[in-house]
């Protein structure tokens, strides 16, 4: 193959579908460096202005696929695992894994650090001592033929293209293009050798795609690539207009997902993950049902296995599950007025988050694992003027700022409202 980038830019530009070839040539030579970062970028920018079709997208999912290695695994358990496109207080991976594990399936989960106002599953577990982010793939695969799950760090083997590409999607603005977001997220799950994934894709405040529309155009177009590329693909829609359980930082989050892996915590929490596990065991056939898939779910956290496979996993990778994990003083934030809570920001609670220290505000700062919060009320709650609307975990230099910034988060109303259902579609 020998074409005109500039050529094939243009094309792009003014409408042109690029055929599977040309992609590949592009992002070939994208990788390889023999074509510039400029160029590049003016691709990227055509395809978020002119979108792409459904050939196109699968086109560049797979060449960005099989520009690194492609985990393999030995015949046995059929290989899982799950995608969120991000919320607050979104810590189900921490759950899912090892339940799903338990019933039956090998789970390799590939996962990412905090990105905006959203937590990242790796920060997370980081606030476990010792607990290691940075397998090499033959450790990943050890680990999970060993205790049929692991949670980790992207290795530069797995889809180096993708990498390479949202480095560069990050400094020109083209970030929320759907075939680019499809393209980034499938090439590296599917890097994981995968017979099934599933989906959470997220809407509303505190999501990437802020209406249910942008969130069921990418479903969409993932559940179609996926499929395409030979594995068994569903997906939920699920809200993100107020957090996800009642805590959201780091380490809070933990011990969140510990109590669900007792059979406690949120319902929720609990309900959303037995419902993704479910997708995903009735798409292997585990499960012949999702009622039967969930059932043989929820007696895996009630009987403690669940949890002593997340014990199993936390050890494995270096980490003190028994570990007691410190949170950051008590501070209550109340409510001025009475009322029903109408709207929650809920990405202002996540950069409130970031404000105390428990996200990034820039590649390379450290991170404060006992800061966060707890949400004490939901969207439709009648409240009394004085009742604690949040517990902060917060030091004390941040408490008066970040107080603020949650009650600005938080609108009431004086008559009762209609609320969303937590999952809302299922592709």
């Amino acid at each position: 193959m020998n074409f005109n980038p500039s050529v094939l830019i243009a094309k792009k530009r003014d409408g042109g579908t690029l055929s599977a070839e040309e992609i590949q040539y592009f992002i070939r030579g994208f990788t390889d460096g023999s074509i510039h970062d400029y160029q590049m970028s003016a691709l990227a920018m055509a395809i978020f202005i002119c979108g792409m079709t459904v050939d196109e997208t699968a086109a560049l999912t797979e060449t960005m696929l099989r520009s690194g290695t492609t985990l393999e695994w030995n015949a046995g358990a059929p290989c899982v695992d799950k995608h969120s496109t991000g919320g607050i207080g979104d810590k189900t991976s921490l759950i899912l894994a090892p339940l799903l594990a338990v019933c039956g399936a090998r789970v390799p989960m590939i996962s990412g650090r905090g990105l905006g106002a959203t937590g990242g599953t790796l920060d997370k577990l980081e606030a476990i001592p010792g607990f290691r982010t940075n397998l090499e793939l033959p450790e990943i695969q050890t680990v999970v033929e060993r205790v049929g799950c692991v949670i980790t760090g992207a290795s530069a083997e797995l889809a180096p293209a993708d990498r390479k590409l949202y480095a560069l999607r990050d400094v020109t603005g083209t970030v929320p293009s759907i075939p680019l977001i499809t393209a980034s997220i499938m090439s590296k799950k599917l890097a994981e050798g995968l017979d099934a994934l599933v989906l959470d894709v997220k809407f509303g405040s505190g999501a990437f795609m802020k209406s249910l529309q942008q969130a069921q155009a990418l479903a969409a177009s993932l559940v179609n690539t996926g499929r395409r590329m030979g594995v068994k693909t569903t997906a939920l829609l699920t809200d993100m207009n107020q957090p996800l359980g009642r805590m959201a930082g780091n380490a809070n989050e933990v011990l969140e997902s510990i109590d669900v892996l007792k059979g406690a915590g949120p319902e929720d929490v609990r309900e959303l993950t037995l419902d993704l596990c479910a997708e995903v065991l009735v798409s292997t056939g585990i499960a012949t049902s999702l009622a039967a898939a969930r059932e043989r779910l929820q007696r895996a956290l009630e009987d403690g296995s669940a949890f002593e496979r997340y014990e199993q996993m936390v050890v494995a990778q270096g980490g003190d599950p028994r570990a007691k994990l410190e949170l950051a003083p008590e501070v209550m934030v109340l409510a001025p007025i009475a009322g029903y809570v109408s709207t929650i920001n809920t990405e202002a609670l996540g950069i409130a988050v970031i404000e105390m220290g428990g996200g990034r505000r820039k590649l390379g700062d450290q991170l404060d694992f006992g800061v966060g919060f707890e949400m004490l009320v939901r969207i439709g709650d009648q409240i009394e003027k004085g009742q604690p609307l949040v517990k902060l975990f917060v030091r004390n230099k941040d408490a008066e700022r970040a107080a603020a910034m949650m009650l600005a988060a938080i609108k009431t109303t004086d008559e009762p409202i209609s609320t969303l259902p937590l999952v809302v579609a299922r592709l």
